[in-house]
């Protein structure tokens, strides 16, 4: 069972202070915290923090501590948050007939190892139901014609908005996101691209590594943007491959690192240990 904690984020601009002042803040009321991350962006000077802070130990409740830790953000000039550990993000997932990374997204969902909500699955071919629905979650296909996939969009725009979902994950969903639903889903879109970025952007990556003889292939998990494959990387992944290796193998051995790939960003997404600079992340990995 998980123990209750409240979540706390922080980003700011480096100065001396930011550390005693949190730390005075929460000594004051008692605060026990469980895991402790920073990190310093020598060339940026900006600084990244992150307190899992057992709940039961605080006098407060964290509506209370959103109020009275408002005035060291605004001194520090924080862009923060803080979040109760049993307030469970609304995950809704997008995929089209691969089933790798989306089953095991729901398996460890199903064995409580991805603390979240899978609110549905959208895709827009019907091959997954039967899978999708074994697992009870609500499954929604929506088509993307060729000729026209705006229309199809705003349903699946509609479809996530309804569902409160704050998460979006690409489970090896083939179509590309219009520039819209990434701007308005900014950092709320998790894609796995089946390739080591930057190398080999696009359509069959394995098999241009087969061409290419690489030694190494992997899987990268990022957060979507306008840029096709360039957004924010969350993590990353590789396995050894050898000369005897045919392109068919590249993909299924690309298969297990993918979907290992994925569930560990996305977890890394739901327990706030990704924060985005820029076009880059600071990981607060395990």
């Amino acid at each position: 069972m998980r123990k209750k904690t409240f979540r706390l984020v922080i980003s700011c601009p480096d100065r001396v202070g930011i550390v005693a002042a949190v730390s005075e803040f929460l000594n004051e009321r008692q605060g026990s915290i469980i895991e402790a991350s920073h990190h310093t962006d020598l060339e940026q000077k900006w600084f990244f923090m992150r307190h899992d802070i057992d709940a039961e130990s605080l006098n407060i409740d964290v509506d209370t501590f959103r109020t009275e830790f408002a005035p060291i953000a605004e001194k520090f000039d924080m862009s923060w948050y803080v979040k109760d550990s049993e307030d469970r993000p609304k995950v809704i997932l997008l995929a089209t007939k691969e089933s790798h990374c989306l089953n095991d997204i729901m398996h460890r969902w199903h064995t409580g190892e991805l603390n979240c909500e899978i609110v549905g699955v959208i895709a827009n071919h019907e091959d997954l139901r039967s899978m999708v629905e074994w697992y009870k979650i609500p499954y929604y296909c929506i088509p993307v014609p060729k000729e026209d996939k705006m229309p199809a969009f705003q349903e699946i725009e509609a479809c996530i908005d309804q569902s409160g979902a704050d998460t979006i994950v690409l489970a090896r969903y083939m179509q590309i996101f219009p520039e819209y639903l990434c701007e308005k889903y900014r950092y709320k879109v998790i894609n796995i691209h089946h390739s080591f970025l930057p190398s080999f952007i696009g359509a069959k990556p394995y098999h241009q590594a087969a061409v290419r003889g690489v030694k190494l292939i992997g899987a990268t998990c990022h957060y979507v943007t306008a840029d096709l494959d360039a957004g924010p990387i969350i993590e990353q992944d590789v396995i050894r491959v050898r000369h005897s290796h045919a392109a068919e193998d590249m993909v299924r051995l690309g298969k297990d690192i993918e979907k290992l790939v994925l569930s560990r960003g996305l977890r890394y997404h739901l327990e706030d240990r990704v924060l985005v600079h820029g076009n880059k992340t600071v990981v607060f990995a395990e």
